[in-house]
C-alpha cells in the first residue's frame, strides 16, 4: 500500500483537513509545495498537499466529504 493526495490547495485548508483527519485516528503526510523561489510575486498563498494511507481512504473518505461539501 502507498500514499494517496486526498487535498492539494492552500496551506490553511490543507491543514484544517489534516486536522480533522487526524481526529479519527488517521495519521496524514502534509507536503508544502513552495515555488515561492520560482515565482515570488505571483504566488500570494503557500500551496500544500495532504496524503493518507491508501489503506484509510475508506475510515476517512467521509470526513473529506465533509470537509469538501463545507468549502
Amino acid at each position: 500500500m502507498g500514499l494517496i493526495k486526498i487535498f492539494s490547495g492552500e496551506e490553511v485548508l490543507a491543514i484544517s483537513l489534516q486536522e480533522k483527519i487526524e481526529a479519527v485516528g488517521i495519521n496524514t503526510v502534509l507536503r508544502h509545495n513552495n515555488q515561492a523561489n520560482v515565482l515570488p510575486s505571483i504566488q500570494t498563498s503557500k500551496a500544500a498537499e495532504l496524503f493518507i494511507q491508501e489503506i484509510d481512504y475508506g475510515k476517512a473518505s467521509p470526513v473529506i466529504e465533509e470537509f469538501r461539501l463545507s468549502l
